[in-house]
């Protein structure tokens, strides 16, 4: 007796597939990063409101969600789950740790969950990345990949909105993880289900139109995974204190605050409107791009101290980071298609790594220099030389001809 596969099972639906999958990977991005990665970039000045953190317990528990993010980003590669199954375990358990951060009331508990949230977050961004792609690309609809990506962005937009509504219904900080939990857990339903009735994506061999040629081996990957390491390094400061940066320039939290979501919808919207012209365009040269123009959004908060500045910065780094994460995944994957997860598990491990080195040269160059707004600058110059030298690689040497 022959079995159907997954994709002839859900033929006569073929027209409401694609939809189906860009939403549920969308929610799925949406809640692991938007929640499990980044809540806790506009949680933080509450909880410090609220005499719970300062900036040096703040710092660790930030540091401990970029270690949890690199540990989960090795496991990955390593981990013999399917992709479907790991985005449901991902989901299920970052809903969990998010709301245990307000459950408990220790520095210490409160690291080590978030150090779990970035383990979980690093694990669902593969698991997703994979089935999601996958399955665009078994249904012919490859370019739909915008909509899947835009879920980071719609993520942190969201939870950058609910943490600016919610204080004014005077709820402690830990209410609000409480409630952004509750909230991550009806939306998980929606890619839990989706992936419950798609397990696995059918094996498709890439189409080279317009894109980069395949290769055979990860060995075609090492200077992506490099390039993608220093975009983690270049991204992380600028992302982390843009609230902050904002704060120096006009100290109403009705308008500095507004930063973090401007951020995430820039990272959403670019997404969709890139995805569109990469039918036409070459991904790694879109990506050298990328790496300039975010460069320039990290140096203008050096140069331009206003709120001008600081939103411009939110749009160049916003309006790129997510691009950045769309085509590298995309690029990576279609060089060793036989091995989607492992790779994708080594570029989100080398863009762990970049991300937990910048609060560290950051914090290296403050004990050297007294003045902490300098250090800044210096650390920000720092990522843009390496977004820059990264965009000349890859315009020079991974680039392929159209």
């Amino acid at each position: 007796m022959t079995t159907s596969s997954p994709l002839q099972y859900v033929k006569p639906r073929r027209g409401a597939l694609p939809v189906a999958v860009c939403v549920a990977a969308m929610i799925s991005l949406a809640v692991a990063m938007g929640v499990g990665r980044f809540a806790f970039t506009p949680l933080f000045p509450l909880m410090v409101r609220d005499g719970l953190l300062d900036a040096d317990s703040g710092a660790l528990l930030a540091a401990g969600n970029y270690l949890g993010y690199l540990v989960g980003a090795v496991l990955a590669a390593k981990l013999s789950i399917s992709s479907a199954r790991l985005l449901a375990l991902g989901l299920i358990a970052t809903v969990s740790v998010t709301a245990a951060v307000g459950l408990t009331s220790t520095v210490p508990a409160w690291t080590a969950l978030r150090f779990t949230a970035g383990v979980l977050s690093a694990w669902t961004l593969v698991a997703t990345s994979a089935w999601g792609l996958g399955w665009l690309a078994a249904l012919g609809r490859p370019h739909l990949a915008g909509m899947v990506f835009a879920g980071v962005g719609m993520g942190i937009a969201a939870a950058g909105v609910f943490c600016l509504i919610a204080p004014g219904f005077e709820a402690s900080a830990l209410a609000l993880w409480v409630d952004l939990a509750l909230l991550a857990t009806l939306a998980i339903a929606v890619p839990l289900l989706v992936s419950w009735r798609l397990p696995a994506p059918p094996h498709v061999a890439p189409t080279p139109a317009g894109q980069s040629a395949p290769r055979a081996t990860s060995t075609g990957t090492t200077g992506l995974v490099a390039s993608y390491a220093l975009f983690g390094f270049g991204y992380i400061l600028p992302a982390t204190y843009l609230p902050a940066l904002a704060r120096q320039v006009v100290d109403d939290p009705h308008v500095f605050g507004w930063a973090w979501p401007l951020f995430g919808s820039a990272a959403a919207l670019s997404t969709i409107v890139v995805a569109s012209a990469l039918k036409r365009a070459n991904r790694v040269s879109v990506w050298a791009i990328c790496h300039f123009i975010m460069a320039l959004g990290v140096l203008l908060p050096i140069v331009w101290h206003s709120l001008a500045g600081v939103i411009a910065s939110a749009l160049l780094v916003g309006g790129t980071f997510m691009v950045i994460t769309m085509v590298g995944m995309q690029e990576a994957k279609n060089r060793v298609p036989g091995n989607a997860t492992a790779v994708l598990g080594r570029m989100t491990a080398g863009f762990a790594l970049g991300q937990l080195m910048g609060p560290v040269v950051s914090a290296g160059i403050g004990r050297l220099m007294p003045d902490h707004n300098v250090a800044l600058d210096l650390a920000l110059a720092a990522s843009a030389i390496g977004l820059l030298s990264s965009a000349y690689y890859l315009w020079q040497r991974e680039r392929r001809p159209l």
